[in-house]
C-alpha cells in the first residue's frame, strides 16, 4: 500500500498572514517570512523539519474541549529537541506557554498560541 511519506503543507486562515508568517518564522523556527502573500500564493521558502515522529489524530467529541485544541478545530504540534530551552525563549519574549509538568511515555510538553489565537504544542519527544 502507498502511503504519505509525511506533512507536506499546512495551510490555515489568518486575518494577517504576513504578520503571522513573520511570528511563527521569528519564535518558532518555523519557515521564513514571505515578501508577500498576494493572490493565495504560497511562501517562497521552504521549511525543512528533522526526521522523527508526526502522529495524524483526529480528536472525537470527548476531546473537543481540551486545552490542546482551545476553541479550534485544529491544533499543531512541533517537535523540539530542548522543552526548556524553548519554554525560556518565547518566555523571554512575553509569550505565554504553559508547561505540562507531568512525564509522559512519549515525552514532554508545553502548548501557547500564536497571536491569532490557534493552538500551538511543543513536543520533547522521550
Amino acid at each position: 500500500m502507498e502511503r504519505v511519506t509525511g506533512i507536506g503543507g499546512f495551510f490555515f486562515k489568518a486575518d494577517d498572514p504576513v504578520a503571522l508568517s513573520r511570528w511563527y518564522a521569528e519564535h518558532l523556527g518555523v519557515g521564513l517570512p514571505p515578501a508577500s502573500l498576494e493572490d493565495d500564493e504560497a511562501p517562497d521558502e521552504e521549511w525543512y523539519q528533522e526526521a522523527g515522529p508526526t502522529v495524524f489524530a483526529p480528536f472525537g467529541p470527548q476531546h473537543w474541549e481540551s486545552p490542546h485544541l482551545g476553541q479550534h478545530r485544529w491544533g499543531v504540534n512541533f517537535r523540539v529537541r530542548d522543552l526548556d530551552a524553548m519554554v525560556a525563549q518565547l518566555r523571554y519574549v512575553g509569550i505565554a506557554v504553559e508547561v505540562d509538568h507531568t512525564q509522559h511515555a512519549s515525552g514532554r510538553f508545553a502548548q501557547l498560541s500564536d497571536p491569532e489565537g490557534n493552538a500551538v504544542q511543543l513536543w520533547e519527544p522521550a
